[in-house]
């Protein structure tokens, strides 16, 4: 169980493969404290952003130009499992997985760097869509290609 939970609490469970070839080091920003005086749930989100489209970047893609195709989010889940404190640095470990027709999974681990602790662990439903036509498209065979070489 995590840190924060009765053992009655229904829990999400993410299958995260065990090796995220790409990864990105982000610093804890006062901006990014909550209440709490820790890592505000919200953050998690747009650090799993910024991890993104630097993945992406690494294989000369975009969000909006992935080989052709856009992507939107489908889905997001997150499981935390300790707390990130002011001045913590994180590193954010991200892949893909489970790429389909029209989708795919991104997977992150996000653990500190100082002691390497778990710090959380998330997932984001990725749909390649067309803007223009706002419609989903098939996930680009470039892409595919790629991906499966990180494997």
């Amino acid at each position: 169980m995590g840190f924060f939970y009765a053992n009655n609490m229904a829990r999400i469970v993410l299958d995260i493969p065990a090796i995220l070839k790409f990864s990105i080091q982000l610093k804890v920003r006062v901006s990014d404290l909550n209440y709490g005086n820790h890592l505000s749930n919200d953050v998690y989100l747009a650090m799993m952003h910024e991890a993104r489209m630097q993945y992406f970047k690494s294989m000369h893609y975009s969000e909006m130009d992935l080989a052709g195709a856009a992507v939107i989010m489908g889905d997001s889940a997150i499981v935390y499992k300790s707390e990130c404190f002011y001045g913590d640095e994180i590193n954010i470990a991200i892949g893909t997985d489970n790429v389909g027709e029209k989708s795919f999974d991104l997977y992150y681990r996000f653990t500190k760097n100082e002691n390497n602790v778990l710090v959380a662990e998330a997932k984001t439903g990725m749909v390649c869509y067309d803007y223009t036509l706002r419609k989903t498209v098939a996930v680009p065979a470039d892409f595919k290609h790629k991906v499966e070489q990180l494997a």
